[in-house]
């Protein structure tokens, strides 16, 4: 009898077998596994298992951060910010109709700041001789003061967004934009980010190249990409809509900021309108992204994050809507590209994380191997400028 379950069992060793082993599922053995059981209909054994291991292990309270884990340590993916493509000098970024100026400092929530905290510093290659893309870090409350989470602003004038398709995420494929980046496209490439859901815990829908994937829900957060590059984030049928210039819909949730300020409800652990697949007070890495007032897109990712902390960082960094992106250490990330000259190939060695491995698993290398399953978006260098009132 024993021999004959395990015969019967073989099929299902050689599946799970072949998930560890998949790097497309995830950095880590856990992350893999827990993968091919919500793939087998074990989605929930997944989520009460993960709400356990992080009500468990919540953030320290108190404390600074090590060196180690603030930007600009050397553990970074890669290199660190230079402050300018290849260390040269940038234009100066004075006031222009053809790019945004540059954000303000951020007010750190702990107190006192620690040198750097809310400071922006040019990340990736110039466009138009200017920093398209600022970073900075910031505490996420003043409770938690030895968590650091990431923040990056890009100037939309300067960049164009690009959704990238996954073989696995969404599936029904084949696509034209999705891993490995194409050197065409390395070549302007600054920035890459990730994603949000699995399709099937978004509780939206996904439209790309003409093709609609998933249909999309009216109320739903939703990152629209137009066919000039620009992008919007708005709830779908009242913030945006469907118009010809619509070039892709990546949906997830719902807003969890909305006119400048953090949706009502967002502490409701019993809520699952901002996702199922863990409780909203839970504190585990996430990322979301944001618009501002003038058109830029803001987006935070780091760990030990609850659901309002997201929403409170995005706000604080000028976000006037805000959805959140994709959650769990393996997916979050958030990566900029800085090649030794104007036209270089962004790769893997010219890559940087937004924050060190030990906050930000996983580097930029994911955007350039076939295997990568996942979506994920572009921010590249336009080649002509528009100017803009």
């Amino acid at each position: 009898m024993a021999i004959g379950l395990l015969v019967l069992m073989t099929p299902i060793w050689v599946s799970l077998g072949s998930a560890l082993t998949n790097p497309a599922l995830g950095f880590g053995i856990g992350a893999r596994g827990a993968e091919w059981v919500r793939d087998h209909g074990g989605g929930s054994i997944v989520t009460t298992i993960e709400n356990w291991w992080y009500s468990l292990h919540p953030p320290p309270v108190g404390g600074r951060p090590s060196a180690s884990n603030l930007p600009g340590s050397g553990t970074a993916a890669s290199v660190s910010p230079k402050g300018a493509a290849g260390g040269k000098s940038a234009k100066s970024r004075k006031a222009s109709s053809f790019y945004l100026p540059k954000p303000a400092p951020l007010v750190p929530f702990a107190s006192p700041a620690l040198a750097g905290e809310g400071k922006w510093v040019p990340a990736g290659r110039l466009v138009d001789g200017v920093p398209a893309v600022y970073t900075t870090f910031m505490r996420p409350d003043a409770v938690h003061t030895s968590v650091v989470d990431g923040v990056a602003w890009m100037d939309m004038r300067l960049l164009r967004a690009t959704l990238y398709s996954g073989s696995y995420i969404p599936g029904g494929g084949p696509y034209k934009y999705t891993a490995p980046i194409q050197p065409s496209a390395a070549r302007t490439l600054v920035a890459a980010f990730n994603a949000g859901f699995r399709v099937q815990n978004s509780n939206g829908g996904y439209f790309t190249q003409g093709k609609m994937v998933l249909p999309l829900r009216t109320g739903a957060a939703s990152f629209v990409i137009y066919k000039n590059g620009t992008a919007n984030i708005g709830a779908w049928g009242t913030n945006v809509n469907m118009t010809p210039d619509v070039v892709s819909v990546r949906q997830n949730l719902d807003l969890i900021v909305n006119n400048g300020k953090p949706v009502p409800g967002l502490n409701d652990s019993y809520s699952t309108k901002w996702g199922a697949v863990l409780g909203n007070s839970i504190y585990v890495s996430r990322s979301g992204i944001g618009i501002t007032k003038n058109g830029a897109l803001v987006y935070v990712g780091g760990p030990f994050l609850d659901i309002t902390d997201l929403a409170n960082l995005l706000t604080r960094a000028g976000a006037v809507r805000a959805m959140e992106l994709d959650i769990n250490s393996d997916w979050v990330n958030y990566a900029t590209f800085d090649p030794s000259t104007p036209n270089g190939l962004a790769n893997t060695a010219n890559g940087t994380d937004l924050l060190p491995y030990a906050d930000m698993y996983g580097p930029p290398s994911r955007y350039f191997v076939t295997w990568w399953a996942r979506d994920f978006f572009t921010m590249s260098a336009r080649s002509g400028l528009v100017k803009h009132p």
